[in-house]
């Protein structure tokens, strides 16, 4: 049977940053998403919140800081050949985040399958946000039941790497789980520890797995 790789990106395909803190990066406003990133992940803020916080930030966004934050990201290494691998054999890869679409779908073309991100307007914003688009933690075990009905595969055929409280209800409902340079929200829940900065290693900690 076919399995289905689920990879988170902040933290997990970034290393030690947020997509919007990238992204917010290349307007100066580094420091405000920061914060935003710690009040969410202490609970202080949901989903819904946060997305309308960086959208009012980025009010002055274009394609072309998206294309630089991506471009400069602190990504870790070997993401296209782990890809390639899993393509080559006869598997599945998908990034399911918490941030922005516009960011995530730009995964696509380095081999992911399907990339799944908190729904924002396309940029320039010329439409509001829609808080309720903003994905969660369950938000994640939902588009893998999804992606594993596209694929035809079963949560049992699922490997899901993460690295923070985000990734946690996944981790409970798959078998097999890489924590990547994660925090102590994931100790005792994962199948499997990676700490680095190339994905290919973590990746061969299941590779031989069927």
């Amino acid at each position: 049977m076919a399995r289905l790789h689920l990879f988170d990106l902040d933290g997990t395909l970034l290393h030690g940053t947020t997509a919007p803190v990238e992204i917010s990066r290349q307007l100066g406003l580094e420091a405000e998403t920061v914060a935003l990133d710690r009040a969410i992940g202490a609970g202080l803020i949901g989903p819904p919140e946060y997305a309308a916080q960086v959208y009012d930030l980025w009010a002055g966004l274009t394609e072309a800081h998206v294309t630089a934050a991506f471009e400069a990201a602190p990504w870790l290494t070997r993401i296209r050949e782990v890809w390639a691998e899993i393509r080559s054999a006869g598997e599945y890869c998908a990034v399911v985040s918490l941030s922005p679409s516009f960011f995530v779908e730009r995964l696509l073309e380095w081999g992911a399958h399907a990339t799944h991100g908190s729904r924002f307007p396309a940029v320039p914003f010329t439409e509001p946000v829609d808080p309720a688009g903003a994905l969660s933690a369950a938000a994640k075990v939902t588009i893998a039941d999804r992606l594993c009905a596209e694929f035809g595969v079963a949560r049992a055929d699922c490997v899901a790497y993460g690295d923070s409280s985000s990734d946690k209800e996944l981790f409970a409902v798959v078998p097999v789980s890489v924590a990547v340079n994660a925090d102590g929200h994931l100790a005792g829940l994962a199948t499997h520890s990676y700490t680095g900065r190339d994905l290919w290693d973590a990746y061969e900690l299941v590779a031989g797995l069927s």
